[in-house]
């Protein structure tokens, strides 16, 4: 995720920190600042490091249980709305989601009985705010947010952990894009309700929950027809056939040359053997001509290590890849590994957008 810096890395599983979370930490520590001076401020902050390490948990709850079918976890996302636990696919089989889903909220369910242990008490939700962080008032609180995380997830609403809930117990009865589609739309309904509650209550952190929740649940539903429509399709079915190249030995102002004559906005960079060396973006290009002109080899502004695939691969086999490695393209090979094919976001998108027509055309 761009705008992410790494911070550590637990059990395989890279911890980032999206730059906006800082922005939240600012926001509480001056509000805390301001009503009870440079205390209050350090109490806020730690009180929100804290709540954050449970809501980390949380999500290394749904990556522990998806490990156990298989299913790697490369990156965990702090965002000031909450975690992100990057899954390199999400589990089909109806069960096993379920158990993934219900692992996170389990997570603070644990938490929650822990600080009970330790002498917290459930108050209102009004009575935390991060002047009061103090002591143990903090215990309090924190019994109090996680109680509130195991709510709200647990809310039948996609794209939340009850929302995957709610798909897998459905799914158990009909096939996986109908009961996306009905979890979906239980989720974008539940984001309109909680958009106007925030909009009439001034809460704009509820806004922002609404169109994360609304957005979420329709690219979900986009994503299952997707895969529905595509399921038994070869990367050869899929890539994109026609498309231009560079070499080693090409300079920047060549691959700016290609990308004003057409649409590509991915190339391979071939070396002398045939071989695959790199994938140059256009985000690329536009850095390394501020960086050094048009001059500049593509090679020291490319993508390196980026895996490819080959043409009798199954279309799900080259997009697990694509999810996994968090490239810009993937180049598709033949039986005697010659670059015949890509598979671009470009692509990607514009099979949604046919599935998605079918899928409406069949409703």
């Amino acid at each position: 995720m761009k705008w992410s810096f790494h911070l550590v890395t637990v059990s395989g599983i890279d911890v980032r920190m999206h730059a906006t979370f800082l922005l939240l930490l600012a926001f509480y520590g001056f509000a805390a600042y301001q009503h009870g001076g440079a205390a209050a401020a350090i109490a806020g902050i730690l009180f929100i490091l804290i709540l954050f390490t449970c809501v980390l948990l949380h999500e290394f709850g749904h990556a522990f249980a998806a490990r156990r079918y298989g299913i790697r976890t490369p990156d965990i996302t702090l965002l000031p709305i909450g975690g992100l636990a990057r899954l390199e696919r999400m589990p089909e089989r109806p069960s096993h989601e379920l158990v993934v889903a219900a692992a996170g909220p389990a997570v603070n369910v644990v938490i929650a009985l822990i600080l009970l242990a330790f002498g917290a008490r459930i108050r209102g939700v009004e009575s935390i705010t991060p002047e009061q962080a103090t002591g143990i008032a903090i215990l309090d609180a924190l019994l109090a947010v996680n109680l509130i995380l195991v709510v709200f997830n647990l809310l039948p609403a996609f794209p939340m952990d009850g929302g995957r809930m709610l798909r897998a117990l459905l799914s158990f009865r009909m096939d996986r894009a109908r009961a996306t589609n009905i979890a979906a739309s239980i989720g974008q309904a539940f984001a309109v309700f909680l958009g106007i509650i925030g909009l009439f209550n001034y809460q704009f952190i509820l806004v922002l929950i609404a169109v994360f929740v609304y957005f979420g649940a329709a690219q979900e539903a986009t994503m299952t027809r997707m895969q529905a429509f595509t399921r038994g399709l070869a990367v050869s079915d899929v890539m994109v056939k026609r498309f231009e190249t560079l070499t080693r030995g090409s300079l920047l102002q060549d691959a700016v040359d290609l990308l004003l004559s057409g649409t590509q906005h991915e190339f391979p960079v071939v070396a002398g053997d045939g071989t695959v060396a790199g994938i140059l973006t256009r985000e690329d290009m536009i850095n390394g001509l501020k960086q050094g002109g048009p001059s500049e080899l593509v090679v020291t502004h490319m993508h390196r290590d980026i895996p490819t695939v080959h043409v009798n691969d199954s279309f799900e086999t080259a997009f697990q890849t694509m999810n996994q490695c968090n490239c810009p393209a993937l180049p598709v090979l033949n039986s005697a590994d010659e670059l015949v094919g890509l598979i671009t976001p470009e692509n990607l998108g514009e099979l949604m957008m046919v599935s998605s027509a079918i899928s409406g055309r069949r409703a």
